[in-house]
């Protein structure tokens, strides 16, 4: 029963990381800035994170789910809106720095502690500021509860939330080996890699915005 709430978690994280985001298109980008050992270091310390949002919100899902609705005022906005804002305005930042800084070169750098270090607290930054996983978990967490796939004791919950790490970490890790890949395979430059993300980073947010505004009118 807990290797099958391990590969459960395994499975249901990653399908949340299949569609292009902010987590996804980053570990594309450093794959093709700075390399696969980078990829590793903010794979492995946002995955770290990710165990423990997993089991906490697991521990609310059922809770959370009975009380609270994704489409409920909070203060006269709905908490969907709240999370979509938030949202937007990552995607905004995040394409914007990309933007601006298309054009540099990757940079090759003997300070392999400083890099590591970076890429470590990238992760883990990127790790906490990722609001799109909680009506994600609020929704599947209590799917698989009330479908008794998985159990709610203390052990099955750390058990499914490291499968969940380990299912982001495989994603990633994916997204990363097929960004390179594409890279390699059209000879494309850093640049057009870059501008590519940063003009799908708007789309995102665009798309966002657009959502909002037909929920409003």
């Amino acid at each position: 029963m807990l290797f099958l709430t391990f590969f459960i978690g395994i499975i249901l994280n990653a399908m949340g990381y299949i569609p292009p985001g902010n987590i996804n298109l980053t570990v594309a980008q450093l794959a093709i800035n700075k390399g696969m050992r980078q990829v590793w270091y903010f794979i492995l310390s946002f995955s770290c994170v990710e165990v423990f949002f997993t089991f906490g919100m697991m521990r609310f899902a059922r809770w959370a789910m009975s009380d609270i609705n994704p489409n409920e005022a909070v203060s006269e906005v709905r908490l969907g809106t709240l999370v979509d804002c938030f949202m937007i305005l990552m995607f905004v930042v995040m394409g914007t720095i990309t933007w601006v800084n298309r054009k540099k070169a990757p940079k090759t750098s003997s300070k392999k502690e400083d890099k590591r270090s970076g890429s470590v607290l990238y992760g883990l930054i990127l790790g906490v500021l990722n609001p799109v996983q909680i009506p994600f978990w609020l929704f599947f967490g209590n799917y698989v509860i009330l479908h008794e796939w998985i159990k709610t004791d203390y052990l099955s919950l750390v058990v499914f939330a490291l499968g969940s790490g380990f299912g982001s970490a495989g994603a990633l890790y994916l997204y990363a080996h097929f960004a390179t890949f594409i890279q390699e395979k059209f000879a494309l430059s850093s640049l057009i890699i870059n501008k590519s993300i940063a003009i799908f980073l708007y789309v995102l947010a665009a798309y966002l915005i657009v959502k909002q505004l037909i929920i409003i009118f």
